[in-house]
């Protein structure tokens, strides 16, 4: 049983490096701030689409979550199908339907055009982010410079979330349709380069075959519970629009559980959820991105409804947390082969948690450098500790059969965390504001009270973050991967490539 990769790759052997994996990975990368940046680019430009398409109030949220639902819900389906049918090849598809549906959306005429396409914006990032990173452990065989080229990865995510306020603010002062016409020339580029340093990767098996009722599960009842999560933002939780589509998303998700056990060919190998530190990494994947994207949101809303700030404004006081972050990516990718994933992801979090209670001091009248810029450097260095070793404990004893499979499953817990973010944080700042509206305090005061009741509580949650991760991650070893080790039992994966290490990092 052999991996099916292209002429080159093959050529090159399972322990020879590939010569063009650092050109792969830049291509590679590329893409993924894209993907990332387009979940918060709109965030800042939303009143001036609002003002332009005529959005009303209730539909608004959809320019953002619209990509998040597709984009968390199909990613499953993504990472397999990548595996099975061509892990460059799928790449190269999600790139062209981010790439048009990119073009449709900078040419809306409408609000429902707009909505539309950002829906098959996410369809494109399901198909291309998974695809992307199960290529990552293939062309890096080499234990420490894969967890450096994973660290890069993660942190480039990390970067694009925060950069996207900046991006956004200086781009809509021009006219907010630049915001995603940006994204043409690097698709181009990257339809260029994909065939020419990107080799082909694919499961061992000749003949793979969908496993339709694990795929319709699995992406319905993501699909179902991101679409929930997204309702809580402005219905109760205890409202039918909320917990229909979350208790019909879990039993779909049980049910999930169930056909794969008796499934002779699995969407979702119950063996990839056996791994403690591979489901920990994952679940604290959506801690971070839930957190995040709840602060990035609710600190622009800050700036721009409290200061009145103007969207350039804001987008330009989002730097110095941009800063931080790669700051944070570069000392985690020179520390993590050294002192090991879980002591960096533990301090990654309190840290963290720390940012996010210095931001919750922020008062109506609060100058920038005072309340401001304090939070946003402490959240981003240390939360860029966390972005690098997240990726490489979630592709923890991943095999080549479940790469694409495994980067599934860590992005779409990204998506989730967003839609997470979204759902809680943004749910606690508008209805502490709303009740403190109904109890007699003037609007700016409630709405700086209720962000500031936000941060507090995505604090906590990294504050319990950091202590799981202590708690419970085990070591994430640099051992070399042979990329041609399929499947456990296959005599490839007793090659000597496939050796451990003699240089481990520490847990």
């Amino acid at each position: 049983m052999t991996t099916k990769r292209d002429a080159r790759d093959v050529a090159a052997g399972p322990g020879t490096p590939d010569p063009r994996r650092w050109l792969a990975l830049v291509v590679l990368a590329a893409m993924q701030f894209l993907l990332v940046l387009d979940m918060t680019v709109v965030v800042v430009a939303l009143p001036e689409i609002q003002a332009d398409l005529r959005f009303s109030q209730a539909a608004l949220p959809w320019v953002i979550n619209g990509y998040v639902l597709t984009a968390g819900g199909f990613l499953l389906l993504g990472g397999r199908l990548a595996d099975m049918f061509g892990r460059r090849r799928l790449f190269l598809a999600g790139v062209l339907i981010f790439g048009v549906a990119s073009v449709v959306c900078g040419a809306s005429t409408s609000s429902s055009m707009l909505v539309a396409s950002r829906f098959a914006q996410g369809t494109g990032e399901a198909l291309a982010a998974p695809a992307a990173l199960g290529m990552i452990p293939l062309l890096f065989t080499d234990g420490r410079e894969r967890m450096k080229a994973l660290g890069i990865w993660g942190g480039i995510a990390g970067l694009a979330g925060t950069l996207g306020s900046v991006i956004s603010g200086a781009l809509t002062g021009v006219d907010w349709r630049w915001i995603f016409y940006i994204n043409i020339p690097i698709v181009v580029l990257a339809v260029f380069l994909i065939p020419r340093v990107l080799p082909e990767s694919r499961m061992a098996r000749e003949s793979p075959r969908l496993d339709v009722p694990g795929a319709v599960t699995a992406t319905g009842g993501l699909v179902a519970v991101v679409y929930g999560l997204l309702q809580a933002a402005s219905h109760p939780w205890n409202s039918w629009q909320v917990l229909a589509p979350l208790l019909g998303g879990v039993a779909l998700l049980v049910a999930m559980v169930v056909v794969e056990s008796r499934s002779p060919d699995p969407l979702i190998p119950l063996r990839f959820l056996a791994n403690r530190t591979r489901v920990t990494s994952n679940v604290l994947s959506l801690v971070i991105w839930a957190v995040f994207i709840g602060y990035v949101v609710l600190l622009n809303w800050y700036m721009q409804q409290v200061l009145d700030y103007s969207p350039l404004r804001t987008g330009l006081m989002n730097l110095p947390r941009g800063a931080a972050i790669a700051a944070g990516i570069v000392l985690c990718t020179v520390l993590m082969p050294r002192i090991g994933v879980k002591p960096l992801l533990t301090i990654g979090f309190l840290g963290s948690a720390a940012g996010l209670l210095l931001a919750s001091f922020i008062e109506v009248d609060s100058s920038y450098a005072g309340a401001i810029l304090p939070g946003l450097i402490v959240f981003g260095i240390f939360s860029g500790l966390c972005y690098p070793g997240l990726i490489n404990g979630a592709l923890h004893q991943v095999t080549g059969q479940d790469s694409g499979l495994g980067s599934g499953v860590q992005n779409a817990m990204q998506q989730v965390g967003a839609a997470l973010g979204l759902a809680v944080l943004v749910t606690v700042a508008l209805r502490h504001t709303e009740n403190e509206v109904h109890a007699g305090t003037v609007p700016p005061v409630a709405q700086t009270d209720g962000y500031a009741l936000a941060f507090r509580v995505g604090a906590a949650a990294l504050v319990v973050a950091g202590v799981v991760a202590a708690l419970v991650l085990e070591r994430v070893s640099t051992r070399r991967r042979n990329a041609l080790a399929e499947m456990p039992g296959d005599p490839a994966s007793t090659t000597p490539s496939a050796a451990p290490s003699s240089k481990s990092a520490p847990s």
